[in-house]
């Protein structure tokens, strides 16, 4: 559990967007609550100053790293080369006093470094140990990623640390191992670690690897050209040395007679929380957000109240942060956000849909366009790929999501963004295919 130390936790706030206003008979009442940390010690996503995190100036933590070494990281063979530097450099990346472990991942998990079942503590000597032992990381045997997870949870577990957090890299599919192993493997390791994921090369299954993400509040991305695995590794360890506290929850309360529909985060990506949640007392309940530095997230609640009549109001939900503790108490953050319903016979009032909420539902709604449409495409269902794509333009021109945007275009000729006219290409390169489904899920920002 995280120390909270008035230097150690970032300044939380919380702002709700939303229109209030129902028409008489009206249920579904839509906000979107933004959650803001500051002051936890990175700048723009980016470690602080050399010196800025010596040992204990920061949160303890601890990371796991899971490197495939499965036969196919041999073809070609400088995969397994790159693999073995991007190990070292995001290592390199490790503030002084941090723990941390190697994992060479085949069809079982071996420690790499430094073994014996416990971790390393990160400073010049057990760097130049580690990057020894990584020389000795070779390719072969098969693929069982839940074993991996397995051991890297064993091996966090036994540390006293604020932060637990992994990172994998796989380069094909998880072909031995049943896939409800894998997933009862990420329901076990929920809320204890959080996991970054890569896929290199374009061997692998995007649903594996953005599953395992999701399921441990982590990021996914592909790494094509296994070139660039040095630099991601890097950027993915700065912003992990700049989580200030772990375990944040959303907590809800609503009142009697009122329904969560869903709950999920929707920037700087889209992540279900809905079915996570664990309850929290009288008409309570928690939504895992995972760890948190300086940045800012925002979240979409949606409520079912009971009916009433023109006039009234009422409070539909009340939003704090929370970092829940093992005996069932929790420590509160500080910020908390009200959503409220009000019943007016305004009609231009109750009609009006808040800027924010209608942003990203058109969000939520280009992450699903462009998986169906893939895996339509995919099918062999070429009108209804054509369809579903063209809509993913259409919305991703209109709000302005220019990353998402180029990678459709990729996918697609845009005959007519407006109005989501598009052709499918007769070729598409596979790795252009995998990054658009695999960054699906990535947001724009609403202009407030």
């Amino acid at each position: 559990m995280a120390n909270f130390s008035k230097s150690s936790v970032p300044r939380f706030s919380m702002d709700v967007y939303q229109n209030e206003y129902l028409p008489e008979g009206g249920r579904e009442v839509n906000a979107i609550v933004t959650v803001t940390a500051t002051g936890g010690g990175t700048i723009g996503g980016a470690v602080t100053a050399p010196g800025a995190h010596g040992p204990g100036g920061g949160p303890s933590a601890a990371v796991v790293i899971m490197v495939d070494c499965s036969g196919s990281m041999d073809y070609p063979p400088a995969k397994m080369r790159n693999a073995r530097e991007a190990t070292a450099a995001a290592i390199a990346t490790l503030r002084d006093g941090t723990r941390f472990a190697v994992v060479a991942g085949t069809h079982v998990a071996k420690e790499v470094y430094p073994g014996g079942g416990r971790l390393a503590v990160a400073d010049a000597g057990t760097r130049e140990e580690a990057r020894t032992a990584l020389r000795r990381l070779g390719a072969g045997g098969g693929t069982a990623i839940g074993t991996w997870l397995r051991l890297a949870d064993r091996l966090l577990a036994a540390e006293e640390v604020a932060i637990r957090h992994g990172v994998l890299l796989t380069d094909g599919r998880n072909e031995h191992e049943a896939p409800e192993d894998l997933r009862r493997t990420l329901e076990e390791c929920a809320g204890r670690f959080t996991c970054d994921a890569r896929g290199v090369g374009t061997d692998w299954e995007v649903k594996e690897v953005t599953g395992i993400a999701s399921a441990l509040l982590g990021t996914a991305d592909i790494v094509a050209d296994p070139a660039g695995l040095a630099a991601d590794f890097t950027g993915m360890m700065e912003k992990a040395m700049g989580k200030e506290v772990a375990d944040v929850a959303l907590r809800i309360w609503t009142p009697v007679g009122t329904t969560i529909r869903y709950v999920k985060q929707v920037a700087p990506n889209v992540v279900e929380l809905t079915g996570r949640r664990t309850e929290a007392g009288p008409r309570a309940g928690d939504y895992p957000t995972g760890s948190w530095g300086d940045e800012s997230r925002d979240y979409h609640l949606c409520v079912e109240v009971p009916a009433a009549h023109l006039g009234q109001e009422m409070l539909a939900a009340r939003v704090s942060l929370v970092v829940p503790q093992p005996d069932g108490s929790a420590h509160h953050l500080g910020a908390q956000g009200l959503v409220r319903a009000v019943w007016t016979d305004d009609m231009a009032a109750s009609t009006a849909i808040n800027a924010q909420v209608a942003h990203y539902t058109g969000q939520a709604e280009l992450a699903r366009a462009i998986q169906q449409g893939l895996d339509l495409r995919k099918a062999g269902d070429l009108d209804g790929a054509t369809a579903r794509l063209g809509r993913a333009v259409q919305l991703a021109s209109a709000s302005g999501n220019a990353d998402t945007a180029k990678l459709l275009a990729k996918v697609v000729d845009v005959v007519d963004a407006a109005t989501g006219t598009v052709r499918l290409k007769a070729k598409v390169e596979e790795a252009d295919e995998m990054t658009l489904e695999t960054r699906s899920t990535k947001t724009v920002r609403v202009k407030k």
